[in-house]
């Protein structure tokens, strides 16, 4: 196998990835990702002792330990195209021989639990609980740069969104991908469970509006009237079907979390929103540290 080209994978001076500025053991196998830079060490400040702090533009890393569970929590920004950097070079530190250039034989897998902000499409999920995400659905074209294939089960949801939405008649082509049922099935109690919608913007594309129309003016109403079978739409953010679309792509386990901070149903913003996101980190430290090493 020929090595890959330099242009290809970027590594710096001391040896990490060129955006993340990590270096292999510089990485845990469990990885919390938070979209704001000033929330890693939100928390990190929760960790018994922190080995490595690290950070290149918008990414910055806190590697260390909660009890026996060494986690890293590092920031992405906000966006799918973030994701792209972030997952692809979280593989390479994990699956690539930085000094050769080759793909590692034996693969690793990364557990990537996402800890972020999300406005709720259902009025019966209110400002400050907390939502899983059982699958994302992208309308952020992303994963189309991507060869990939969807199991018939998920492309059912698939088809019956983009029926019900009609996204595709403003030229959006939505995908679909899963949460890693190892990580979800540890954040039921306490947590809603339902699709997340990704989109690839906060005004126009969840809604919002300013001074622009929208072209698809009637967006949340229809997100919120989606269902498949036990499946509905819950709420909507930024990140997470890139996520489960290149962590299930590239052989990872990822979950998304939700503190819900905003209800787009009754129009309502959460008072105290950083109190909400600090419990919900809280509450995943909690039972990450309390899962079976």
């Amino acid at each position: 196998m020929s090595p890959i080209a330099s242009s290809e994978l970027i590594i710096n001076e001391r040896g990490g990835v060129y955006h993340l500025n990590l270096r292999p053991e510089e990485l845990a196998p469990t990885i919390i990702t938070v979209g704001d830079p000033d929330r890693v060490a939100a928390v990190s400040r929760y960790f018994d002792h922190i080995e490595f702090k690290q950070a290149h533009r918008e990414f910055v890393s806190h590697t260390g330990y909660v009890g026996k569970r060494r986690l890293t929590v590092l920031s992405t920004g906000i966006g799918t195209d973030n994701i792209d950097i972030v997952l692809n070079e979280l593989d390479a530190l994990a699956n690539i021989d930085l000094n050769t250039r080759i793909p590692r034989e034996e693969h690793k897998v990364l557990e990537i639990i996402r800890v972020g902000t999300s406005g709720s499409l259902q009025a019966d999920i209110p400002v400050d609980e907390f939502v899983a995400s059982t699958h994302a659905i992208g309308i952020d074209n992303l994963l189309l740069y991507y060869l990939r294939e969807t199991n018939a089960a998920d492309q059912q949801i698939l088809n019956a969104f983009i029926q019900h939405t009609r996204i595709d008649s403003i030229g959006i082509e939505p995908y679909i991908a899963p949460a890693s049922i190892s990580l979800l099935k540890n954040f039921v109690a306490d947590f809603h469970q339902g699709i997340t919608i990704t989109t690839p913007g906060f005004y126009g594309p969840q809604g919002r509006v300013l001074r622009l129309k929208t072209a698809h003016p009637t967006l949340v109403d229809t997100l919120t009237d989606f269902h498949y079978g036990n499946h509905r739409a819950t709420n909507f953010e930024m990140e997470t079907s890139a996520i489960y679309g290149l962590g299930k792509l590239l052989g990872h386990s990822c979950v998304s979390l939700s503190a819900i901070v905003a209800n787009r149903v009754v129009q309502e913003f959460s008072t105290q929103a950083g109190e909400t996101i600090d419990r919900l980190i809280r509450k995943t430290l909690q039972i990450l540290s309390e899962r079976e090493q």
